[in-house]
């Protein structure tokens, strides 16, 4: 495409040198070529060009068909300058013409020119010599007048300055005082020139009036009720009359200061009527700044001080505002207010340093709103938990309401504060626009102190013991010692949840709508770190769920201890039905039961009954209780050693039981947990006691009537047989005459308290 160009150029060129050789005996800018004198004679476009030498060149280099190509070429090439040589022939001709028409003209009508100039000039000297005859006849007359129009100015100058008292009378009662200082000011050279002498008295009367116009000047200046723009207007006509301007600037400069109580900014009224009356509020102070910069142009530090202590009071307010339950809508609708305030300030004072002020401290005021949200959050996780500690009435607060409404507050109220946030981040606002990286870095920082600070106050419940936790949540002994353990069986399944489910959910909205940020050089540049969040709220979970086992074994096991310490184990008296610990023991399982099934789930990978020691065991069991009930009843003769003897040989073949496994999150495995604790603590407190035969019977009613019930409660049969047999064998151990009751009599016993419980259950609702 540049070659074909190139070639073109190259052809107008030589046209426009050839048409231009052709009409004009000026050589043309090829012949003027310094290098003309070198160009050989088979130059077509020189001057010397030679047709023959041209000619053999060309049949020495090209062959046949180079040559037809040439000759097409040229042939071509006359076409075009003849077409051009026609169309300019064809343009130029009405020129032609149109010029000779016009010299034809100019010929005719110049002959009688030269007499038409002769007559004008004759005509322009007459006009000159009559206009100074009569300049000459009235030059007395002008010289008068002018004379008579200097002296009546001059009067009318006197009279203005003898009527000066007169009319600055009159500006005072109208309060036209810029009048009147206009017309002071314009007499001052006269006064200055002549007061002294001729126009001493007007003077005097003037100064009087112009000190009562300054009184006045100085009142509205330092009045309240008038308008900050009426005070400046009184002070440039006080700087006109060459009052102090220091003092001045120092009584407006205080009054300006003090006129800020009135630009307020009220968040809570924001969405009434309240804009339109801050609105007229800080247009009247911007003006105020405007008159006040025109006055005192020296004075931008101070405005700028004063806009800036403004803007610190609006931030401050906005700080405590943040604190309170608000939505972003809320915190945009103020900073938009105060965002317009200050693109009115810079604009009049034209300082930059507001804007920066600005930007740092919306900058806190957003960081706080983020670190209030994740408080709050943080609050209605709290007091959801804090309900399982109070009575509500005669019923408990249901430990499932309180799981879900807790699970609710992390899942569904962690999702909206980050809804909330991000209308922040979609919102236009200019100077939150300039804080999105930081915003996200805020977030990513507030989620990672939130659960931080949510494990350490759900840590914080470990401390059972501790009175100052107990008074701070207003209870006292029992309620105090039966809430907790409810309490504690929450945050586990509330802390599994948070480990498991909660923060998953939460790093994929953090990944979706809050990217990671690149704001380095800030102190806030932490990230969220799920994995490791996770892993410390599963281990509280475990935590949490031990500490309710703990607590629950130890509520039953101080039972058993009072019933093992209370009587007197060998003056015991005979047993006459089932103790009542027993039915103490048996609800307090209830209850451990009923709190359980709120929380947790069944374990649907096991079936009931069917633990690691199988049926085997239990059989074993139940073959050595009635191997043991033989030997009890048969070998009564035989010596205590030798009973003690076989009963351990016994045991050495049974299987043992686990006690400390490890506690998984269904019902069945913590309610086994606690059985398996309680009557090994059983166990152990028998083993400290010293029975005679009447008190091991007893023992022996009370474990044999354990049997029945304890089998609807636990998973693990064998298991539960096993720890049973071992409180036996302890009471057998410990007991000075160890007979059994006879099973007739063990038979009716227990089916006599087991009609009582039918009873009860009847009557009971």
């Amino acid at each position: 495409m540049d070659i074909d160009d190139t070639l073109l150029d190259e052809k107008a060129r030589r046209t426009r040198d050839l048409l231009a050789s052709f009409y004009s005996p000026i050589p043309s800018a090829s012949s003027n070529n310094p290098f003309s004198k070198h160009i050989s004679p088979d130059d077509i476009d020189s001057s010397s060009f030679q047709p023959d030498q041209y000619m053999k060149i060309m049949a020495r280099k090209s062959n046949l068909e180079g040559l037809l190509q040439k000759h097409v070429e040229m042939v071509a090439e006359i076409k075009n300058l003849d077409t051009d040589l026609q169309m300019l022939v064809y343009e130029n001709y009405n020129k032609f013409i149109c010029a000779t028409d016009t010299i034809k003209r100019m010929k005719s009508n110049i002959l009688g020119m030269e007499e038409n100039m002769e007559q004008l000039l004759e005509k322009i000297m007459s006009v000159q010599s009559r206009s100074d005859s009569v300049n000459t006849s009235l030059c007395e007359n002008r010289e008068h007048i002018e004379k008579m129009h200097r002296t009546c100015n001059l009067l009318r100058k006197v009279q203005f300055i003898y009527d000066l008292p007169d009319r600055l009378g009159k500006c005072i009662k109208s309060e036209a005082y810029a009048d009147a200082v206009r017309f002071y000011t314009g007499s001052m050279p006269i006064f200055k020139a002549y007061g002294d002498s001729s126009f001493q008295d007007c003077k005097r009367a003037s100064e009087e009036a112009i000190a009562i116009i300054v009184k006045n000047l100085q009142g509205k200046v330092f009045s309240d009720s008038e308008s900050m723009q009426v005070r400046a207007e009184a002070a440039v006509l006080l700087k006109q009359l060459n009052f102090p301007v220091d003092y001045l600037k120092t009584k407006l400069l205080e009054k300006l200061e003090l006129s800020l109580t009135d630009v307020q900014i009220i968040p809570e009224v924001m969405k009434n009527e309240y804009p339109s009356v801050h609105e007229a509020a800080i247009n009247e102070f911007v003006e105020a700044l405007r008159a006040f910069r025109v006055i005192f142009p020296d004075s931008e530090k101070q405005l700028v001080k004063l806009a800036q202590d403004l803007l610190t009071k609006y931030f401050v307010i906005i700080e405590a505002y943040v604190m309170t339950r608000i939505c972003s809508e809320d915190l945009l609708g103020v900073l938009r207010v105060i965002w317009n305030d200050v693109l009115r300030l810079v604009e009049v004072l034209e300082d930059i340093s507001l804007s920066n002020h600005s930007l740092e401290a919306t900058k806190n005021a957003v960081k706080l709103y983020i670190r209030s949200a994740f408080f709050h959050l943080m609050q209605d996780i709290s007091d959801h938990l804090l309900k399982v500690l109070k009575r509500g009435g005669a019923e408990e607060y249901s430990l499932e309401v309180a799981l879900d409404a807790s699970i609710k507050a992390v899942y569904d109220g962690g999702s909206n504060v980050l809804l909330d946030i991000h209308k922040i981040l979609d919102d236009n606002l200019e100077i939150v626009d300039k804080l999105r990286e930081l915003i996200i870095d805020w977030v990513q920082q507030g989620y990672q102190n939130f659960f931080r600070a949510l494990e350490v106050q759900f840590l914080s419940f470990l401390v059972r013991n501790n009175s100052s936790a107990t008074q701070s949540h207003g209870l006292e002994g029992a309620q105090g010692d039966k809430a907790f353990p409810r309490l504690a069986l929450v945050l586990a399944q509330l802390s599994a949840f948070i480990g498991q489910t909660a923060i998953p959910k939460i790093t994929e909205d953090l990944a979706a709508s809050f990217c990671r940020g690149s704001a380095g050089g800030y102190d806030y540049v932490l990230s969220f770190v799920p994995g490791v969040i996770s892993q410390k709220f599963r281990a509280a979970g475990e935590k949490f769920l031990q500490l309710y086992i703990n607590m629950r074994t130890q509520r039953i096991s101080l039972l058993l201890k009072k019933r093992f310490a209370t009587p007197n184990w060998v003056k015991h008296k005979e047993p006459r039905e089932v103790h009542m610990c027993v039915d103490l023991f048996l609800q307090e399982l209830k209850i451990t039961g009923n709190e359980v099934k709120q929380i947790l789930p069944q374990d649907l990978t096991k079936h009931r009954r069917a633990d690691s020691n199988g049926s085997s065991a239990s059989s074993r069991s139940n073959s050595f209780r009635e191997e043991k009930e033989k030997l009890s009843r048969s070998n009564i003769q035989k010596g205590r050693s030798q009973q003690l003897l076989e009963t351990h040989l016994a045991k050495l073949f049974k299987q043992k039981v686990e006690i400390f496994t490890k506690v998984e999150y269904t019902q069945e495995s913590v309610v086994m947990t606690i059985v398996k604790l309680c009557l090994k603590s059983l166990q152990e407190y028998a083993r400290l006691q010293t029975f005679n035969r009447s008190g091991f019977q007893q023992i022996q009613l009370d474990i044999q009537f354990l049997r029945t019930p304890l089998k609807e409660i636990v998973e693990d049969e064998a298991a539960m047989d096993f720890l049973l047999d071992e409180v036996i064998v302890a009471a057998v151990e410990r007991c000075l005459d160890p007979i059994p009751l006879e099973l007739p009599i063990l038979d009716r016993l227990i089916q006599a308290k087991l009609a009582q419980h039918k009873e009860f259950d009847l009557i009971s609702p």
